[in-house]
């Protein structure tokens, strides 16, 4: 099974990569590296307990992950966490790599979390994921 955050990077570069919209933005996985400065990170957070139940063939897992999303523009941010919002909210029965996300759910909107060094706006969301 692999990690949720190279799961989600997969959902959101197969659901944006063709975006006329949008320009997706490179995307990293545990970390925000300084470059380039229109970046996509995505971060494993804590979730809550796997299912217990006596079938142990069908154990359900609820993780959850943050995306933060830094750009050079505050519009330009918005817009790439926005799409990221609507390409992934309320996604049901889909299989990534080998584990079936049951739900991906939106947690809260997405809203500004600073800026950083470089004065360039950074923007987060988080997701419940839930996956066997």
């Amino acid at each position: 099974m692999n990690s949720c955050a190279e799961d989600i990077r997969d959902m959101i570069q197969y659901y944006l990569e063709d975006d006329s919209e949008i320009e997706l933005f490179e995307i990293s996985i545990g970390k925000e590296p300084d470059e380039p400065a229109n970046m996509i990170s995505i971060f494993e957070t804590s979730g809550f307990p796997p299912q217990l139940t006596f079938d142990r063939d069908e154990i359900y897992e609820y993780p959850s992950v943050q995306l933060r999303v830094r750009a050079n523009s505050y519009t330009t941010g918005w817009s790439q966490i926005n799409a990221i919002k609507n390409a992934l909210h309320g996604r049901a029965g889909e299989t990534w790599n080998d584990s079936f996300y049951s739900l991906v759910k939106c947690q809260n909107g997405p809203f500004l979390f600073d800026y950083d060094k470089n004065q360039r706006p950074r923007f987060i969301i988080n997701f419940n994921l839930q996956r066997r």
